[in-house]
Formats: structure tokens, C-alpha cells, sequence
């Protein structure tokens, strides 16, 4: 009897995995239409333990798929759709080839659509779910909100990318869900806490576009990610929105928004961004939804609700709950901490009132400034949504980013921007001395800086807002002017020491037999004193030999280390080698930074003596 086994590669990683090619003849579609196919249902490709075995001997390195992935591609039912695209397409070329206008254009008037909702439902069966993978969608939906008409980039889209940021702007600032704020040369790190959920999202600056000369940028794969990411973000706003007992999409309160026939009145008399000039230069309002939209856009206008009567659940005072526990309740305790912290940020800028100048950046402004309480305006002729003027006297901050300004408030402080995300960081209002118009920043710190203190560096002005006790050096070298008075006292005194110990030589001369006699009594007595009975000392350890021993007991305890974990402790003990000397290097450039500043300082001081002199 001939017993036949299976074979070469048809178990094991050879029969699990399948290539790109493979895949594609499999699924019967073209490599772009393959393409779209995984980015919408996130599938990728995989990593297989042995790459000889699940390439089935062949040489080089390609592209892998599971093969279950590919069994759960075949039963998508979009693939349909892409077919009839396919199609779709070859009739309108046959129609405008044949030049049978009227087939073409019935053929565009009912062309297939593609919707995505069941495979976001799929994807993503929860809302925490959805919540848990938001990071990429925001940070990639801002960046595309920002980018005029490209080739690939169809220019609903880059709209449609607007409007969902700028509503989920509002959510935001309607749950106080920010938690922390960077500003970067990339953009403007945000991060908030939504349902237990930490979201942390980019936005970059609005600078003006500049089209790249070479394609590095495959815009057409990145449009295919922001397609799954519009309707994604639809869903996520429209949970949040009635979460927060709010309207979805957004209206604007019976104090923000303003009457059509206000509106009108408005366009007569001023210039506004919703009107169109006809032949007859006669300014005409086009559509009141353009100037609500504008502003919503402004996030400075409070949303309406869905009941008034109904407390936002992010609003109400939630109660930890604390279990009977035997061992300690040190996590309890700090989750108390937090909250408190928590509820105290949410209301940072309470009762503030803060105008923007026009230099400075008022988009994130805005937002930061809303989501803990604060009133926000600027000049009513730059943006649409000012609520009020720079002549208010009850402001208290005006934001400013110039050194120098002609007409100043008594009653307001002028403060730079990077006091606003100083501040949220912290926690806390810092004081504006720092801040003031025209002073020198102190650094932004990033607050994503990692938590192992004693593995990362940490710059002097963090550790001073983490222990108050701490000094920085700058602080002291502010005062070098008192120092340099100090050091020309403490030369002179230095001299009149040196005069008083000449005079005290010959003193001694002449006085030189009296005190051989005081020295003698002296030892005797100390001799006497020796005699006496003593309380004992502790014997004082000596560090050196302590030192020795703990070195000792280190090596053992690394001989004691299984030999299936050397290799993971050496390269742990490798890491840290690295930090540390990664911190040892950041320091040295700190304090020769320091001294260069420091130096510069006393330059400066001497260069106007000179010119006083």
C-alpha cells in the first residue's frame, strides 16, 4: 500500500499565505481598484514568520497577503460596484468615441455610486470603537481642509473635510474635552479626552500652498484614505452632537445667529463676504446659509440645543466610585487628584475676555481659548463673528505678536499668543510677566514629553513648574548688575584683609614670648579635657566601602540572570546607556547655551556703561 502525503508548501505558512499577483487573479480586479479595495476595508499586507516557506521557495521578497483576508475580500459587495465602474466607463469612451452625445450623457446622468456606511459599520461595530481609531482621521481630514484644487484631490472633498474638522471643533469645545496643546514647525498638536478615550490629532499652520515640482506625494492613495475618513467622521459628529444634546448638523443660537433681513441691512452698509457685485454694481446677498456657515466657522458662536432643560452629561459632576479594598487606596486617591485637576482646567479661563490682534493666528486661539470659558473677539472687519470691539473697556488680555503698539489699554494686559497654551499646559493662569508684549519667551514645552523621569531630560523650566521649590539659574543671573556690585565690594574687603594681616605680623613680633606661655597653658588644658569621659559616637559608615559592596551584589545579582533573558537585559541595559548619555548631552548643551547667554548679557551691560560714560 502507497501512502501519498501532501505536497511541498501546501500546509502551513506555504498554503496561509498568497501573493499580490496571486491575490488580484483571485479577486479578478485591477491593482488600482485592489488597492482602494484594502485601504477601505483595512486590510494590509502581513509579515510571515519564515518568508522562504510562504513564498513557496521563490527568491527575492513580495508582497504578502493572509489568505483569509482575501476570502474575506471575495464576499464585499463594492466589488460589484467597482465592476460597474469598469463598465461604466468603457460605454461613456464607446459613446464619446462614436460621438452619440445623448447615450453619453444618459449614461453620466446614471452613473453607479459608491457608499461606504456598512463597511464603517463593520469596521468599527462600537463607538468607543470609533473613537479609539480617530487620530489618523482628524489628523489627516484637517490636512486636507487646508488644500485648494488639485489633480487628484476632488474639490468637494477638501470642503466636505472643512465642514466635519470645524464641527468636530465644536464638540470639542461644547464637552471642554482639550486636555493639551504644542504648538511644532509641523503644526498644532491637540489632544483631548473623549468617553475615556485620549484622541491626540495634528493641524498644521495656514501657510499658503506651494505645488511640488516632483510627485513624492501620492495624493490619489491619501484621497482614498480621506474618502473612508469623511464618512467616518460623519458618523462620530453625529453621536457626539446628540450626546451633547446639541443639533446635528450645527444651528447657531438665537444670540448668534442673525436675521436674514439684519443681514441684508448689514450688506448695504458694509463690505461682507456673502455678496456678489452683478453688472450693475449692486451688492446682492447670495444665500444666508454662506454667512451661517462662515459663522459656525468662526467657533466663536455657542450651538444650539436639542432640550434646554437637559444638563450636558460632560457638564455633570461625576462620582468615583471607591470599592472595599484590604491593601491600600493610593490609585482611588490619585484618580480623585486627576478628577479634581480635571474640573478645575475645565474652567481655566472663566470670566476672561480677551481680544485678538490681527497678526496673531485665530483659529486655535479661538479654540483653546473657548473650550475653557473664555470670551473671544477680533476686529468685525477681518472675520465674520466678532461679538465685541477693541474699544471695550472690560476686556483683560489682548493678544498680540508684535513688539510695540501706539494706542494701549490701561485696564488689559498685552500678552503674546504662547501664553494661552503655556497656560493650558500648566494648568493654571501663569503670570504675564513673562508673556508681555515684546519680552523674550521662555521655551514652550512639549507636555507628550515621556513620563520615566529618570530615563528622559528634563529642561530646568519643566522641573521648575513640577516643584515649585526649584530655582532656576536664570533667575539669578537676572540680577548680574547686584552680583558685579557684590564682586567689586567683596575685592575690597579682600585688600583690607590683606592690609589688617600685615599689621597683625607685626603685632606678633613684638608680642611673640607672652604667647609661647598662652600656648602651653592651652595644651594643657585640652590634655585635661582628654582625660574626661565621653558619650560614644555612632561609628559613621564609610560611603566609599559602601559603594564597593553594592557594586559587588550588582554583579551578582546579573550573574544570577537566566540565560534565555541575557540577551533581553543587555539590550535594555544598552538603551540606557544610550538615554543617559542622550541626557548628559542635552544638559551640556544647556549650560553652554546658558553661558553664551550669559556672556552676551554682560556684554550688553558693559556696552551701556560705555556709552553712559
Amino acid at each position: 500500500m502507497v501512502v501519498i502525503g501532501k505536497k511541498k508548501y501546501q500546509s502551513g505558512e506555504g498554503a496561509q499565505f498568497m501573493s499580490r499577483r496571486s491575490a488580484l487573479k483571485k479577486l479578478q480586479l485591477t491593482l488600482n481598484d485592489f488597492r482602494r479595495l484594502c485601504i477601505l476595508k483595512g486590510i494590509y499586507p502581513r509579515e510571515p514568520r519564515n518568508r522562504k516557506r510562504a513564498q513557496k521557495g521563490e527568491p527575492g521578497i513580495k508582497t504578502l497577503y493572509h489568505k483569509k483576508d482575501i476570502q474575506f475580500l471575495m464576499h464585499e459587495p463594492i466589488i460589484w460596484k467597482m465592476r460597474d465602474y469598469k463598465v461604466f466607463h468603457k460605454k461613456v469612451a464607446k459613446a464619446k468615441a462614436l460621438r452619440e452625445f445623448s447615450d453619453m450623457k444618459r449614461y453620466l446622468s446614471n452613473h453607479p455610486t459608491l457608499k461606504l456606511d456598512h463597511i464603517v459599520k463593520e469596521r468599527y461595530p462600537t463607538f468607543i470603537d470609533a473613537l479609539r481609531d480617530l487620530d489618523d482621521c482628524l489628523t489627516l481630514c484637517f490636512l486636507f481642509s487646508t488644500f485648494p484644487s488639485l489633480k487628484h484631490i476632488p474639490r468637494d472633498q477638501s470642503l466636505l473635510c472643512r465642514r466635519l474638522s470645524i464641527e468636530f471643533l465644536h464638540a470639542v469645545i461644547a464637552a471642554k474635552a482639550l486636555r493639551k496643546v504644542f504648538v511644532s514647525i509641523k503644526g498644532y498638536y491637540y489632544q483631548a479626552e473623549i468617553k475615556g478615550q485620549t484622541i491626540t490629532w495634528i493641524v498644521p499652520h495656514h501657510f499658503s500652498f506651494e505645488p511640488q515640482a516632483k510627485n513624492e506625494v501620492d495624493f490619489k492613495i491619501m484621497s482614498i484614505f480621506v474618502e473612508f475618513y469623511i464618512i467616518m467622521l460623519g458618523f462620530v459628529n453625529f453621536r457626539l452632537y446628540h450626546t451633547l444634546n446639541l443639533y446635528y448638523p450645527p444651528k447657531l443660537t438665537s444670540s448668534g445667529k442673525i436675521t436674514f433681513l439684519t443681514l441684508l441691512i448689514r450688506v448695504t452698509l458694509e463690505s461682507d463676504i456673502n455678496f456678489l457685485c452683478t453688472e450693475n454694481n449692486e451688492k446682492v446677498l447670495v444665500d444666508e446659509e454662506v454667512y451661517v456657515a462662515e459663522r459656525i466657522s468662526a467657533l466663536n458662536v455657542p450651538l444650539t440645543t436639542l432640550d434646554p432643560t437637559v444638563q450636558n452629561v460632560e457638564d455633570e459632576e461625576l462620582d468615583i466610585d471607591q470599592f472595599a479594598t484590604d491593601g491600600d487606596t493610593t490609585n482611588v486617591e490619585e484618580a480623585k487628584v486627576e478628577a479634581e485637576k480635571i474640573k478645575k482646567l475645565k474652567t481655566l479661563f472663566k470670566g476672561l475676555k480677551v481680544f485678538l490682534n490681527r497678526e496673531v493666528p485665530r483659529e486655535p486661539l479661538v479654540f483653546v481659548l473657548r473650550c475653557f470659558g473664555a470670551d473671544v473677539s477680533w476686529d468685525k472687519l477681518l472675520f465674520v463673528g466678532a461679538t465685541f470691539d477693541e474699544t471695550d473697556e472690560t476686556i483683560t488680555h489682548h493678544i498680540v505678536d508684535r513688539p510695540s503698539m501706539t494706542k494701549q489699554y490701561i485696564s488689559r494686559y498685552y500678552v503674546q499668543p504662547q501664553w494661552v497654551f503655556d497656560s493650558l499646559n500648566a494648568r493654571e493662569l501663569l503670570p504675564v510677566e513673562k508673556y508681555l508684549m515684546g519680552c523674550v519667551l521662555p521655551p514652550h514645552l512639549s507636555p507628550f514629553s515621556n513620563s520615566r523621569h529618570d530615563q528622559t531630560y528634563i529642561p530646568p523650566e519643566a522641573r521648575a513648574l513640577m516643584d515649585h521649590d526649584f530655582k532656576l539659574n536664570d533667575g539669578e543671573s537676572t540680577s548680574e548688575e547686584d552680583d558685579d556690585d557684590k564682586a567689586d565690594v567683596e575685592s575690597e574687603n579682600e585688600d583690607q584683609k590683606d592690609d589688617d594681616d600685615v599689621e597683625s605680623k607685626e603685632e606678633d613680633g613684638d608680642e611673640g614670648t607672652s604667647a609661647a606661655d598662652d600656648k602651653k597653658e592651652q595644651i594643657r588644658l585640652q590634655k585635661k579635657k582628654e582625660m574626661k569621659v565621653k558619650t560614644g559616637t555612632v561609628t559613621k559608615e564609610n560611603p566609599w566601602e559602601r559603594n564597593r559592596v553594592e557594586r559587588q551584589e550588582y554583579r551578582l545579582r546579573e550573574r544570577m540572570i537566566k540565560k534565555k533573558h541575557r540577551n533581553l537585559y543587555r539590550s535594555m541595559m544598552k538603551g540606557r546607556e544610550e538615554r543617559s548619555k542622550e541626557i548628559w548631552l542635552l544638559r551640556k548643551k544647556r549650560r553652554l547655551h546658558d553661558q553664551a547667554e550669559k556672556q552676551k548679557r554682560k556684554e550688553e551691560r558693559k556696552q551701556k556703561k560705555n556709552t553712559s560714560a
